[in-house]
C-alpha cells in the first residue's frame, strides 16, 4: 500500500487492515518473503493509527481547555458542602 493510499485512510479503516495483516502473519503455511512484506505494513499501519490517536488526543484536550469556564470548579464545590439538612 503507498504512502498516499494510507493518508487517506481513516482510523478505523487503517486498523481493520492492521487486524487483516496480523491475521495473515498468524498463518503458518506464509512464505518469509510475504511474511516480511507483511510485517513491514504491518509496522507501517501501527505508526500511522497510534500518530491519528495521537492527533485526536491533542485536538480534545484542546476542545476541552478552551471550554473550561472559569470558577466552575468553586461551584461544585460549594454543591458538595451544600445543604446539610
Amino acid at each position: 500500500m503507498s504512502a498516499k493510499a494510507k493518508k487517506d485512510l481513516s482510523y478505523e479503516e487503517a486498523f481493520r487492515r492492521l487486524e487483516e495483516v496480523v491475521q495473515r502473519l498468524e498463518d503458518e503455511n506464509i512464505p518469509l518473503e510475504e511474511a516480511l512484506s507483511c510485517f513491514q505494513e504491518g509496522i507501517e499501519l501501527s505508526r500511522y493509527c497510534r500518530a491519528k490517536l495521537a492527533e485526536i488526543e491533542y485536538r480534545v484536550e484542546y476542545l476541552l481547555k478552551e471550554e473550561q469556564v472559569p470558577g466552575l470548579e468553586a461551584d461544585e464545590e460549594d454543591d458538595d458542602h451544600g445543604s446539610e439538612y
